[in-house]
């Protein structure tokens, strides 16, 4: 069974939104944090956007403003809004989060056309 399932990627123009979507197989409740991790081609993978289940959020620099995180433990899924996209943001984007081991999304693409 996959861990992680993402949704909500696709080909975009600079400037547009789109909300990406990660939803776990099982609860998601106890887990400490939950994160959106990007890699672009011929980059390492880089963290996006973490949140606790306190609420508690976290934003690299490259999207601070731009890109908000959510979670809904009852549906155990979280998300990513992004907006004022940029021809920067394009990679795969990969939900994750560590229970003892790593566990990772298969990806979602997010293709931002200037």
């Amino acid at each position: 069974q996959v861990p992680l399932v993402e949704s909500g990627g696709g080909l975009v123009q600079v400037g547009d939104s789109l909300n990406l979507s990660c939803t776990a197989s099982t609860s998601i409740s106890r887990v400490y944090s939950m994160d959106w991790y990007r890699q672009a081609p011929g980059k390492q993978r880089e963290l996006v956007a973490r949140i606790a289940n306190t609420g508690g959020t976290y934003y690299s620099n490259s999207v601070v403003g731009r890109f908000f995180i959510s979670r809904e433990n009852a549906a155990n899924t979280i998300y990513l809004r992004m907006n004022d996209l940029k021809a920067e943001d394009t990679a795969v984007y990969y939900c994750h989060y560590k229970k003892i081991r790593d566990y990772w999304g298969q990806g979602t693409q997010v293709t931002v056309s200037s």
